[in-house]
């Protein structure tokens, strides 16, 4: 999502009613999609305005702009260093002097370095305003180390910091992390309102959409809108949605072929989530139920989910792509090959 635009009108309610809460640690939690992010941001850009309102930040004021241009010397985030150079958030000059050298890739986690460099930027003076912030996303990215390290401060920051955690793992987190925040459940916006904003959206950066395009996006992210959105931007369209199901239950890989592992790794969860859910008597939720194969024995989607959950936990790793991508498709193959069996 754009910072640049409005804050979705279902994040802005929970802005307005977060403002108006105490406290120095605050933890958003909820699956991914429904705005962490940025809510996290606005939060952050709210206690750091110099004008601020019930409803956020100015928008206005040379605190705001720097938070825009990520220069605020009184905002530290600390992010994986992957999503850091997506986002335009600078990084140590350490680390990124390492990454132009090629001495190493970017991390995908919080790395310890970063967290002990939080916890010093806690203890600085503050050079403007009367708060400092730290804002952590996504939070189950610290390792057993760097969430260790930031405990202590945590629990009882140097003078007046504040702290927004942002997470779509929650239980991913240590405890002693999650007992020393508020948590905020993300709320869910109706699917009218999802649906809205996502044709302000498509409207917004010139993509073509309609009813049943948007409705189909929706469908496809479980209703989350900015994974909705996501898969908008990666061009998916209806027709590719609706013959997906049935083009795997065949054999046929193509339609996933290009797609990032971790979306067709995903792609293959909803499959499997929605076949259960038919078999099961209830109404599939990311695929039309007329798009659908006949499923397997509920016993063969239920060790497929197992397997499918197992390679989540490794699917970021540097294996072969191919080779990858070629066991998933033969297993796929495999679980339709046995229906009725």
């Amino acid at each position: 999502m754009s910072e640049s635009a409005p804050l979705a009108p279902w994040l802005q309610r929970q802005l307005t009613a977060l403002l108006a809460q105490r406290g120095h640690a605050l933890l958003l939690a909820g699956p991914s999609g429904l705005g962490q992010y940025p809510l996290a941001l606005a939060l952050a850009s709210a206690w750091l305005c110099e004008q601020p309102g019930p409803q956020g930040a100015c928008g206005q004021c040379a605190s705001c702009h720097a938070v825009a241009v990520r220069t605020h010397a009184d905002l530290c985030a600390l992010l994986p260093e992957t999503l850091s150079l997506a986002l335009d958030w600078p990084l140590d000059e350490g680390a990124q002097k390492d990454i132009d050298d090629k001495k190493r890739k970017p991390s995908k986690l919080i790395r310890v370095e970063a967290a002990r460099a939080a916890v010093a930027f806690t203890q600085l003076t503050r050079s403007r305003g009367a708060t400092k912030v730290v804002l952590v996303y996504p939070a189950e990215r610290m390792n057993v180390e760097s969430a260790n390290t930031l405990l202590k401060t945590l629990e009882e920051p140097t003078g007046e910091v504040r702290f927004v955690l942002a997470t779509e793992a929650a239980h991913q987190l240590l405890p002693t992390i999650r007992s020393r925040c508020q948590t905020h459940a993300l709320a869910w916006p109706s699917e009218a309102e999802a649906l809205a904003w996502l044709h302000e959206q498509a409207i917004r950066e010139g993509l073509k959409t309609d009813a049943a395009t948007a409705t189909t996006w929706l469908q496809a992210a479980g209703g989350r809108p900015e994974d909705a959105w996501a898969l908008a931007r990666a061009g998916l369209t209806a027709a590719q949605w609706q013959k997906l199901p049935k083009a795997l239950a065949q054999g046929d890989w193509t339609p996933l072929a290009d797609w990032p592992a971790s979306e067709q790794l995903n792609t293959l969860h909803k499959l499997c989530h929605d076949l259960m859910a038919v078999a099961g008597g209830a109404r599939p939720r990311f695929f039309a139920a007329e798009s659908l194969p006949p499923a397997p024995r509920l016993i063969v989607l239920a060790t497929w989910a197992k397997e499918l959950g197992a390679a989540a936990r490794t699917v970021e790793h540097p294996f072969n792509a191919g080779l990858t991508q070629e066991a998933w498709a033969a297993r796929t193959r495999q679980v339709f090959a046995r229906r009725g069996a």
